[in-house]
């Protein structure tokens, strides 16, 4: 018997889809590792085929794919990904969804609507997924739709160490969209130096999807730089509104800052016509370059996800990346 060799040596292995390889290819190489070679393609009828080129048995797979457009597309193709993981004897199966898909549809506001970001959480269970990790997720109970582990990211230390560094002479205010999302802008306030905080107090049509009806400031932003923060700008309607009315209540200038960058049309009109001095997001979504416009900055997520990474592989702490704040 001593001369059986047992082997507990853990193998970390790197996936990506294809709908950001880019982000995929930063966060491989700052965990110095290669992506596996994949074979992925549509048949004629739209069909997704997925196949690794080496043998993943026995690995601690992570696989990262950013929902974005076509969103049911890379959805779907990041579903069939973990199914091959699992069908391949992976040990252990990591879903990284910089972006959730589905994520707004979380609860039902009206009768006979759909949970679709439960139905999200469940698709990836019986795929194969042992454990999700995501950044910013649009609410938080979304962590207790998946049956699982799931390490929730926050892109704040990113975003708030950048306009500290450019704006932090000037006095801020930090401003949250909407009063739902107040404690979201209380931990910022409290990265920014505790800069005061306000809110826009929205009206949204029920009835017509992406519509703001009127907007009105709570809180004193005269002569402050504004923080105007959100966790996803899509077709741009509500932040751009929030800016102007920030602007008619005497602000100094407006900083719009998001997580995840939809950009649907016609977001970049907006934004680059608005009066919002710059607009500040990650990479957890692709922009591809017709969407890029002057005053938009790109954070990278990539250290990010990559730290989280290493702290599941190695059994550590996603919370300590945090300061204790999950």
């Amino acid at each position: 018997m001593s001369g059986l060799k047992r082997t507990t040596e853990k193998n970390l292995m790197v996936f990506s889809g294809r709908a950001h390889p880019e982000l995929a290819d930063e966060v491989a190489q700052i965990l110095d590792q290669a992506l596996v070679p994949t074979s992925a393609y549509e048949f004629a009828n739209g069909e997704i085929y997925v196949r690794y080129e080496e043998s993943v048995r026995g690995c601690d797979a992570f696989v990262i794919q950013s929902h974005t457009t076509p969103i049911n597309e890379w959805i779907m193709e990041h579903l069939i990904m973990v199914d091959a993981l699992k069908r391949a004897s992976a040990k252990r199966i990591t879903v990284v969804m910089p972006f959730w898909g589905y994520s707004r549809q979380d609860k039902k506001h009206r009768g006979r609507e759909p949970i679709s970001a439960r139905l999200m959480a469940d698709m990836f269970k019986t795929a194969g997924a042992d454990r999700i990790i995501t950044v910013d997720l649009h609410a938080d109970q979304l962590q207790g739709f998946f049956d699982g582990p799931v390490d929730h990211l926050m892109a704040l230390p990113v975003l708030t160490d950048y306009i500290k560094q450019k704006y932090g002479d000037q006095p801020l205010a930090v401003v949250s969209p909407d009063a739902g999302r107040i404690k979201v802008a209380e931990r910022w306030s409290a990265r920014l130096d505790g800069a005061p905080l306000a809110f826009i107090h929205k009206t949204r049509r029920t009835d017509v999807a992406n519509e703001v009806v009127a907007n009105r400031v709570v809180g004193d932003v005269r002569g402050r730089m504004c923080v105007l923060t959100d966790d996803m700008i899509d077709t741009g309607g509500t932040i751009v509104k929030a800016a102007e009315a920030l602007m008619a209540e005497g602000a100094a200038g407006v900083i719009i800052a998001a997580t995840h960058a939809i950009l649907s049309d016609p977001a970049v009109d907006r934004l680059k016509n608005c009066s919002a001095t710059e607009v500040v997001i990650t990479n957890t979504l692709p922009v591809p370059s017709e969407k890029q416009f002057d005053k938009l900055t790109t954070l990278s997520i990539a250290p990010l996800v990559a730290r989280a990474i290493r702290e599941v592989f190695e059994d550590g702490s996603v919370t300590s990346m945090f300061d204790g704040h999950a």
